[in-house]
């Protein structure tokens, strides 16, 4: 595969998986906006958003972190070398032992579901009736780790034979499940929250079996069987266990936040957690996507010994990065209250809520280009089968985000807000690490940056930027109705949709910079 082919097809399978993704979240915050408006900022969406991430903490080591970056690597070598038989003996062997690792830890979660409460959410342990709920929510949830974790490894299997579309499309069950339960279900029990809980349950269950098909169709359906001495086993092990420590350690900086916002006023949990899913929005849709389809690319091409395609496709999603990032800072920025009084407030989800959401919501924007950012310089380690940097990088990242949620939280006050700012500058300087790595290997320049490029994405950024000032300050979103703030909103996306990329386009800004 040329150098150009090969930048080609990660150039338009990163637009596959952008769109599939981009409508599973418009979904998840449909799905959002049913919840919210269910529970408001109550401390029953406290303890649901809270609760619910513990699997999702966990599902990053077993899936999507550790195991999938340290799988796709060896497994890619196997697809090079054309080995059918090797190739599928490994999957059986790999899928064995998830398949019994997963049983036996959920069975120990289920079995000591309140000493994981008194861990990972100790604000909610210390009130019985928090605590019982917390638990109850728990036992239900906590399976869907097995299930969704079994998606993603069969997401990793398809994403290494270049299968992107399932994988992306996926999560819409999640979604389409979730917003079923909120809209039909929860009304009509006397506890609407334990309705969402079994909703996650059977959005697992969906998603698995959704997963048959395509695996079937590239004759790739793994068989369990338990086999420590496969070569590609035993190579995964060595692998993973310094992945597993990173991974860990940025799932614990992610339960450290969990923490210190259960011991906050009661709201701070849902605050957080509908800012953080604007934030997810253009992380999905652009970050998450280009680095799924860059791993296989890169593995791929660190397998075969084309140094050149590998630094092109690096450099290229960087820069894909870089210039679809400035914008979304600067729109939620610009727009924190009048996205989340359009999407959010309604029924108990009130306007002081938006306020306080657009405080973090702002927070986490000033790191969102280096939340992004990571996606693309992480797997630059990975894919060359380099697991001890990002766990060095991520146990420093820890190190200061604790720090920082202290200091900033608690002892200067600053709440919610604070959680926000040292997640962004803990991603700050876990990627200007990173970066400068990566330039001293030889393996990024950043030359398409730092060029007449950067300059044409400020000129843009500044257009941007007097557009939505402009626009804002005749409007209050406050004394809008749903239509009003409806027809106001999509105006501005369309016209800073037109300004940034109008301008981008007139100054030579083209689709070939990336590819």
């Amino acid at each position: 595969m040329t150098d150009k082919t090969a930048s080609q097809l990660n150039f338009f399978s990163t637009i596959k998986v952008g769109g599939w993704t981009l409508v599973s979240r418009v979904a998840g915050l449909i799905r959002d906006i049913f919840t919210t408006n269910l529970l408001g900022a109550s401390i029953f969406h406290d303890i649901f958003v809270v609760v619910l991430k513990i699997p999702n903490v966990f599902r990053k080591l077993f899936a999507e972190g550790a195991f999938s970056q340290a799988f796709i690597p060896i497994y890619s070598e196997y697809i090079s070398s054309k080995d059918e038989k090797s190739s599928q003996d490994f999957l059986n062997a790999l899928f064995g032992i998830l398949l019994s690792a997963l049983f036996i830890f959920t069975a120990l979660a289920l079995l000591f579901a309140p000493v994981f409460i008194l861990i990972f959410a100790p604000g909610f342990y210390f009130d019985i009736q928090k605590q019982d709920l917390a638990v109850s929510l728990l036992r239900i949830m906590f399976p869907y780790l097995a299930l969704i974790s079994l998606v993603a490894f069969a997401a990793g299997i398809q994403n290494s034979h270049n299968k992107f579309s399932i994988p992306a499309l996926t999560p819409l069950i999640f979604n389409l499940s979730l917003i079923g339960s909120a809209w039909l279900v929860a009304p009509k029990i006397d506890i609407p929250v334990m309705a969402l809980a079994w909703g996650v349950l059977l959005a697992g269950f969906l998603q698995l079996l959704f997963q048959i098909a395509p695996l079937a169709s590239i004759k790739k359906i793994p068989v369990p069987k338990i086999d420590f001495q496969n070569p590609g086993v035993k190579k995964f092990f060595i692998l993973i266990l310094p992945a597993i420590v990173a991974g860990g350690i940025a799932q614990i900086n992610l339960l450290v936040d969990t923490i210190f916002a259960s011991l906050l006023i009661t709201g701070s949990p849902t605050w957080l957690y509908v800012s953080d899913r604007l934030i997810q929005f253009p992380m999905g849709i652009f970050a998450i996507a280009v680095g799924t389809v860059l791993l296989p690319g890169l593995s791929k091409s660190y397998a075969q010994k084309e140094i050149k395609a590998f630094t092109e496709q690096l450099e290229n999603a960087f820069k894909l990065i870089f210039f679809l990032a400035i914008p979304s800072l600067i729109g939620l920025i610009l727009f924190a209250s009048p996205l989340l009084a359009t999407i959010f407030q309604r029924g108990a989800f009130l306007w002081t809520d938006v306020q306080q959401a657009s405080l973090s919501l702002i927070g986490f924007s000033l790191g969102l280009p280096f939340f992004m950012a990571m996606k693309v310089l992480v797997p630059a380690f990975f894919s060359r089968q380099n697991t001890k940097t990002p766990m060095l990088i991520a146990f420093l990242s820890l190190l200061i985000n604790v720090c920082l949620n202290y200091l900033l939280a608690f002892y200067f006050g600053l709440g919610h807000l604070g959680l926000a700012i040292a997640s962004s500058i803990s991603a700050i300087v876990s990627v200007m690490i990173l970066s400068f790595i990566l330039k001293t290997e030889g393996l990024i320049s950043f030359s398409g940056i730092f060029s007449a490029f950067s300059f044409k994405v400020l000129i843009a950024s500044v257009a941007l930027i007097s557009f939505l000032s402009i626009f804002n300050q005749y409007f209050d979103f406050e004394l809008f109705t749903e239509v009003q703030r409806l027809l106001h909103l999509g105006a501005a996306v369309i016209g800073s949709l037109i300004i940034y990329f109008g301008v981008s386009f007139l100054l030579g800004v083209r689709t070939t910079d990336f590819k």
